[in-house]
């Protein structure tokens, strides 16, 4: 098994391999374009953001400045829409539903680092994918850690840390993120 074949299918692998980081300087060079076109020129902004993630639904929209480590393991659905200053650490998979909303700041972080200080010095990593369903609303600055998944309908909080999973039709809030309201809740 490959590196990068290891990483998507969520094991340990060894950051660096020859091939993830030929997609990665090719998401890096895309992520340079796409930051740096002038804003009356839409239609190539939208052509990079199709190279760049090219497993999206109609009419998604990222805000430019946006950064990814591959793009390639970014599923967007129709209608997603991210604000400026987004950032989706994607070593493994990060899936939105549709009519996603995605405030400025906000950053999706599938990767985690070794814990033991002699395999993290080796490059030892694990990647988790990061589940979120429709019509979900992220809050300016909120963080999604590896692993999680968020139900349809749910609301985060400006300047959550969202470490574990959030069910469908809620409202949540905090470091740690948590549940402070249910949407059928009068």
């Amino acid at each position: 098994m490959t590196e990068m074949e290891k990483a998507k299918a969520g094991l340990e692998f060894i950051r660096g391999s020859a091939e993830l980081r030929v997609i990665r300087e090719r998401a890096e060079s895309l992520c340079f374009r796409l930051n740096h076109t002038p804003p009356e020129e839409s239609e190539k902004r939208q052509a990079l953001l199709r190279e760049l993630i090219p497993d999206q639904g109609e009419n998604c929209f990222i805000k430019p400045p946006f950064l990814c480590d591959y793009g390639e393991f970014i599923v967007l659905g129709d209608r997603f829409f991210a604000n400026y200053g987004c950032k989706f650490v994607d070593g493994g998979t990060i899936w939105f539903g549709s009519d996603v909303l995605v405030g400025p700041g906000c950053t999706f972080v599938t990767v985690n680092h070794a814990l033991e200080p002699d395999r993290r010095l080796r490059g030892v990593m694990q990647c988790k994918s990061i589940t979120v369903g429709d019509n979900v609303w992220f809050g300016a600055e909120v963080t999604v850690c590896p692993g999680v998944t968020i139900g349809d309908n749910s609301v985060i909080g400006a300047g959550s840390v969202v470490v574990g999973d959030i069910p469908a039709n809620t409202v949540a809030v905090g470091n740690p993120c948590r549940v402070v309201r249910y949407l059928d809740e009068k």
